[in-house]
């Protein structure tokens, strides 16, 4: 079931973004051509008016075809290529857009559903904390960065206090205002009643309301950002590989593995959806990076021909950025066969 359910979620993931492209393209006056969820041969398609609605037989993708975005048609002014620069923006951006909004209401779903929300806000020590006992840590003192990092859960402040040593830059919010601890060193000790060494406060948390989730929700979606990018930086330094990364049949695999290790179908369903919505906001950041056939690149390339015409004067054939494009496109099916690759032989091993 959790498979199945991972396999029809990426789908919409994949509809909403090309969507998002298909309603901004049709609301600028381009004509759209084909909007087809998968890729290859058609199992389905149906002509409505000028576009072609098509569903294809292998699930890895999709795309919204407008006239002339790979080559310009002079005689067609509804052409992609035909319109002014910030409505094409508008139109690449759109499809992002889509994905990074549906991981924001699957979050919200997923925290509206908790009752409560963790925050980072010191709600008690423990017995014989010394930071307690000297006052430089109270009840009620709200952790606003570490080391620079935004902390916004107290998640983000766990995961920085264990970076780079026990001494760490801390900035507190009590009572309305921020408190600078530089160089503060937090030791961790063994304290009653606990299995493991602890810096010696517990957590808060509050009841979470309409404006309080959707609150929460936009700060979890921008830590997922975040997260994206630390992981960008940790694969072009050599932390992770090409190999730590997974594709689509990794995702559909990981699903079902959240669904399965969850205590009930109820929890699996909430768990799931919060899966989603990280794979969701994931894709809106990966689809905008600067790389030729992603939208990022496009953009990107759309900057580039903007800066060089308004210097030289002369329109570029736009022909040249599709052949960009297609070897971008080449460079990345062949990075996706080689994923999926290390997925199945994943799945098999295990």
């Amino acid at each position: 079931m959790y498979i199945i359910l991972a396999i029809v979620a990426f789908l919409i993931m994949i509809l909403l973004h090309e969507f998002g492209h298909f309603v901004t393209a049709k609301a600028c006056g381009v004509r759209v051509e084909e909007f087809a969820v998968g890729m290859g041969p058609a199992i389905w398609k149906k002509q409505k008016g000028e576009t072609l609605y098509a569903l294809r037989a292998i699930p890895l993708g999709g795309y919204c075809a407008m006239a002339g975005e790979d080559g310009e048609l002079p005689d067609d002014p509804r052409a992609f290529t035909n319109q002014k620069a910030w409505k094409r923006a508008v139109i690449l951006v759109a499809g992002a857009a889509m994905n990074f909004i549906t991981g924001l209401i699957l979050l919200f779903i997923v925290f509206s559903s908790a009752g409560q929300l963790s925050v980072p806000v010191i709600g008690s020590f423990f017995e014989g904390c010394p930071y307690e006992e000297s006052g430089v840590l109270q009840v009620g003192d709200e952790f606003y960065s570490v080391d620079g990092h935004r902390t916004w859960f107290p998640g983000n402040v766990s995961t920085y206090l264990a970076r780079g040593g026990d001494t760490h830059d801390v900035v507190l919010i009590r009572d309305g205002e921020k408190v600078t601890l530089d160089h503060f060193t937090f030791e961790r000790q063994l304290y009653p009643g606990e299995t493991q060494e602890l810096i010696g406060f517990r957590f808060s948390a509050v009841d979470a309301t309409f404006g309080r989730t959707i609150v929460h929700s936009w700060r979890c979606a921008l830590d997922f950002v975040r997260m994206v990018y630390s992981s960008l930086r940790d694969l072009f330094a050599g932390v992770v590989g090409i190999k730590d990364l997974s594709g689509p049949v990794g995702i559909v695999s990981m699903i079902n593995d959240v669904g399965e290790t969850s205590e009930s179908r109820a929890d699996a369903l909430i768990n799931i959806f919060y899966f989603i919505a990280f794979i969701s906001v994931n894709l809106a950041v990966m689809n905008l990076l600067p790389i030729p056939a992603l939208d990022g690149g496009r953009i990107f390339l759309l900057i580039v021909t903007g800066v060089i015409e308004a210097i030289t004067r002369r329109r570029i054939d736009p022909k040249y950025e599709g052949y960009i494009h297609t070897a971008g496109m080449v460079l990345l099916l062949g990075l996706m066969a080689f994923v999926m690759y290390q997925d199945f032989a994943r799945i098999i091993m295990n």
